[in-house]
């Protein structure tokens, strides 16, 4: 509450401030064996103090709110102990925001009341169901030494849904991002379901090796959401990723994916909006305890299949001559193509169709090679229609080489990643046709 954010900057005797202070409200849904099985809800605070000493930041935070001035001066010693912080700048200044002083929101299990009545219809068929929903309200508060004063409440939900038979290879997965379940139809995702589950009557056997493979919009996600997490400018001027140049600098400039190709961030993008100022608890290599505050903009990444910024704090994009592109929440994935992935899969000769991407993890960063399963459905395409399911696949793949070396794009559409919804909800991206994904071993997983 911003009680909390103005007693802590009166108790401050540090050389700046900045209080951030969050109330989250959430509320889940679960449902196992075609049986709602479990809900809940539960709330939860946290505060973040950032004292500013010379140049030394000291930050300390705390989720029970019983002696603030032991937490100021903790933060305020730690500044003390520091030496001078890297990212230093001036702390941000700005407006009052008029509804500064509201309490925070809540949400309540009455946001599932449809879709739990619609997941009895979808109870009632012959296909074991599972699933779990969760809506989030998150209000923030941020304050500054400087008089800035922002809020901020963020709607955040989903839902995952999987649908299993017994045929081998009989389980598929659907999800989507939601601000208020509103726009949500369990028959349209139970259809989909159903209708995938209606390709495995076939079981096709087929061993490693390179397949030509339309990866949907989810997988996208999940792939498109690494290539931004350690796309940092300043690692990339210091040579560690796949976005540094050999021979010094960055590769901004470069042509990464065929021309029309965009990915950007932009807060207020309808369907995907976030917040439009920067919070930051800690600093990383992308952002900065010192750049509280500042408002987001929109931001082309890669724009026409040309890399055209990468996320930096003010500090960094100072220090290296780089425009301030500061991380945003968001992504946007947009090739200028208007095939559906129905349309792609009819225009396909013989492939492979992916449900989603699972259990990613990074091989060399220097690369970006990723390795990972495929999860919940690998179909055969064939004569352009889906004729069986196949076995899954450890895959080994770098995005960005994925992206210079696709064939058709089709069209943008909001998707969830599936391995990152946790940490990464908004996101809206096309499928991807792959001449050659590779499919590294096969893989025992279901």
């Amino acid at each position: 509450m911003s009680e909390v954010v103005e007693r802590v900057l009166a108790l401050s005797k540090a050389d700046g401030c900045v209080v951030v202070y969050s109330e989250s409200s959430t509320v889940d849904l679960r449902w196992a064996n075609s049986t709602l099985t479990t809900n809940g809800s539960r709330r939860e605070r946290h505060l973040t103090v950032i004292s500013v000493i010379g140049q030394s930041v000291g930050v300390r935070g705390a989720s029970v709110l019983e002696d603030l001035e032991v937490l100021v001066r903790a933060s305020e010693q730690a500044a003390r102990d520091a030496g001078q912080d890297e990212d230093y700048g001036p702390l941000v200044s700005g407006p009052a925001d008029p509804d500064f002083g509201d309490p925070a929101e809540a949400t309540s299990t009455a946001v599932f009341e449809q879709l739990a009545r619609d997941l009895g219809d979808a109870f009632a068929g012959d296909v074991r169901q599972y699933g779990y929903a969760t809506h989030d309200l998150t209000t923030t508060w941020l304050g500054s030494s400087t008089g800035l004063r922002r809020r901020w409440v963020q709607p955040t939900g989903y839902v995952e849904m999987t649908a299993k038979n017994d045929a081998r290879g009989g389980s598929s997965w659907v999800g989507q991002h939601t601000r208020d379940f509103s726009d949500l139809s369990v028959p349209a995702l139970t259809d989909e379901l159903r209708r995938r589950l209606s390709w495995t009557k076939r079981f096709v056997e087929l061993p490693k090796g390179r397949y030509e493979t339309l990866v949907p919009p989810t997988a996208v996600a999940d792939l498109l959401v690494d290539t931004y997490w350690y796309a940092g400018g300043r690692d990339a001027h210091e040579g560690r990723t796949v976005y540094s140049r050999p021979n010094g600098g960055t590769r901004v400039g470069e042509a990464l994916a065929p021309k029309g190709f965009s990915l950007r961030s932009d807060p207020h993008h309808p369907g995907l909006a976030i917040q439009p100022f920067l919070t930051a608890g800690a600093s990383s290599d992308m952002i900065s305890v010192f750049d509280n505050g500042i408002e987001l903009p929109a931001t082309s990444w890669i724009d026409d299949g040309v890399l055209t910024a990468l996320p930096h704090t003010r500090a960094s994009a100072a220090t290296y001559g780089d425009a301030f592109t500061p991380y945003v929440d968001n992504l946007v994935a947009d090739g200028g193509g208007t095939a559906t992935l129905d349309e792609m899969v009819a225009s396909t000769e013989r492939g492979l169709l992916l449900t989603c991407l699972w259990y990613i993890r990074v091989v060399d960063p220097e690369t970006l090679l990723l390795t990972g399963l495929t999860r919940d459905g690998v179909y055969l395409v064939e004569g352009g229609e889906v004729t069986g399911v196949v076995n899954n696949f450890r895959w080994n793949e770098s995005p960005i080489d994925l992206l210079g070396r696709m064939t058709e794009c089709g069209v943008s559409v909001p998707t969830l990643p599936r391995e990152w919804s946790d940490y990464f909800t908004w996101a809206q991206m096309p499928a991807l046709r792959i001449p050659d994904f590779n499919m590294s071993s096969v893989s025992p997983a279901s």
